[in-house]
């Protein structure tokens, strides 16, 4: 990335690890208290990570839960590793009993926690596994699959994020329980993308893996690890039942529990104008960026905060939301708010209707950039 982070250099050992050699998997019949510990804490940085909400009466399979089921995901990660440890995370923050969880695998290797082949994740909690010993390239892929004896309840899930994953012999689109995938740091700067659909890969091929994020990230010979937190309908002040918590309520969450994270990319804001009830006066989100900001400072957290792009065309389009995401994009191009300005406007509108995506950018629907624009997100940043 271009520009100084805040925190450009990854030290202390906040990320550090207590379970497993590197290198060396525990066995299954290991108890938590015999796992060896490491002869030096590693830092963990996140190379694949999703943000959840919760079901919806129109999410069947995330609202009924599984009983003796066997998920499988095929991740694309950002960052690889040379060290042989990785490790995942788990999570059901709205979940509200206990979901017993595993045995889990990744790239058919067992993954262990505390020793132990399975675990239980209790509700509105996280647990994170022990090293498992790959090796993987820069924008590798992992396979994880995981078994949930069940009967689970109602789970926390991603809804869409644009890759093929299997229930039993099923396909889908969401991703259960499973929130991160971490590799040792080794200095790599870590980003996370707080955003809604146009991060999570609305626009672009399912399986294709051409969100921007992802052409962010293969821009660099080293990649760094990125963390796409993007959440479809997604906005940065109002909750929604179906689009989740609203980028200030996930924050907590989302970004700050995230293993050495640097660098907050956040790009909301379209939907809080856009969506019902629309929020029509530009200080409110304006208002809303600065608190992110001040949040995210505190925790020495570089900010590259986005213009909002056009969405002439989109089926809520009217003049007089368009004049609020220009006067927002307005006071943002001041300068004075974030560290940095990815300027998404800048990078997608057409030159002939600015209020237009640019017609070789657009997906057809007039708000969400196909792969070509995605690039264009990626290489403005």
């Amino acid at each position: 990335m271009g520009g100084v982070s805040r925190r450009s250099i990854l030290g202390g050992t906040a990320g550090g690890v207590l379970g497993g050699v590197l290198g060396t998997t525990a066995t299954a019949g290991a108890t938590a208290g015999q796992t060896t510990t490491a002869s030096a804490r590693l830092q963990w940085a996140a190379s694949w990570a999703t943000a959840q909400t919760a079901p919806t009466a129109a999410d069947a399979d995330a609202t009924s839960g599984f009983t003796d089921t066997t998920l499988r995901y095929k991740l694309r990660l950002s960052a690889g590793t040379t060290e042989p440890a990785v490790r995942l995370r788990f999570a059901n923050p709205f979940g509200s009993a206990p979901v017993v969880l595993g045995p889990v695998t990744a790239n058919a290797k067992p993954v262990l926690f505390g020793g132990e082949k399975d675990v239980v994740l209790a509700a509105g909690a996280t647990v994170v596994s022990d090293p498992v010993g790959l090796i993987l390239p820069d924008g590798g892929d992992l396979v994880v699959s995981m078994y949930l004896p069940g009967p689970t309840g109602p789970l926390s899930f991603h809804r869409n994020v644009h890759a093929t994953g299997h229930i039993g012999d099923r396909a889908t689109n969401s991703v259960f329980l499973l929130t991160g995938v971490d590799v040792p740091a080794t200095g790599r700067e870590v980003v996370a993308v707080l955003g809604d659909s146009i991060t999570e890969g609305v626009g672009t091929p399912d399986n294709a893996n051409l969100r921007w994020p992802d052409q962010y990230a293969a821009r660099f010979r080293r990649r760094p690890a990125i963390a796409n937190l993007g959440i479809s309908g997604n906005r940065v002040l109002l909750d929604d039942a179906r689009f989740g918590p609203g980028g200030q309520a996930r924050f907590d969450r989302d970004v700050l529990g995230l293993p050495n994270v640097a660098t907050l990319v956040m790009v909301l804001g379209i939907n809080d104008i856009q969506q019902p009830p629309s929020q029509t006066d530009p200080t409110r989100i304006l208002d809303a960026y600065e608190q992110l900001v001040r949040r995210a400072h505190d925790h020495d957290l570089e900010v590259i905060g986005a213009t909002i792009g056009p969405f002439k065309g989109w089926i809520r389009y009217t003049e007089a939301l368009d004049q609020v995401r220009n006067d927002v994009n307005a006071v943002l191009r001041q300068g004075r708010l974030f560290d940095r300005l990815l300027d998404v406007d800048a990078a997608l509108r057409d030159p002939a209707d600015p209020a237009r995506l640019r017609p070789d950018f657009n997906s057809g629907d007039g708000l969400h950039p196909n792969s070509v624009g995605a690039k264009a997100i990626a290489l403005a940043l």
